[in-house]
């Protein structure tokens, strides 16, 4: 459930968040300035983590490193645990430990979200391979 904020913005703000609004297909300026500012609480509480827009739609994800429901699939794919989870992630994704555990930290706090791209992500995958295998068929 929504409630109503009166929120007075710099002139210049407000002009740069309309412009961004005709720039993004669908949005309003209530909806942007929501989703933007959440983004912004969530990397506040979660230093290391951004968002970026991708085929799936907006996402977290570590700054220059991979989106964080890879690292999290990840950790649960491997046998490791603990901190040598984290340091075969680092290695296998190319980034220090430390980030890899700022990617948990933020699925703790984010759970049903991540675990929801991991299964977009899964479903993607599966009809993906059996196109695969349908061509295989055809061309065989």
């Amino acid at each position: 459930m929504t409630s109503p904020l009166s929120i007075r913005f710099d002139a210049a703000l407000l002009a740069r968040l309309r412009r961004r609004v005709h720039a993004t297909p669908g949005s309003t300026t209530s909806a942007l300035a929501q989703r933007l500012i959440d983004e912004g609480l969530r990397m506040s509480d979660h230093p290391g983590v951004i968002f970026k827009d991708g085929p799936s739609g907006r996402r977290a994800a570590l700054a220059y490193g991979p989106d964080i429901w890879e690292i999290v699939k990840f950790l649960r794919e491997i046998d490791g645990c603990g901190p040598a989870a984290l340091d075969a992630a680092a290695e296998v994704l190319a980034v220090d430990a430390s980030r890899i555990a700022t990617a948990v930290s933020y699925y703790t706090s984010y759970p049903d979200e991540i675990d929801a791209e991991i299964t977009d992500a899964d479903e993607v995958s599966a009809r993906a391979e059996e196109a695969w295998r349908i061509q295989r068929r055809l061309i065989a």
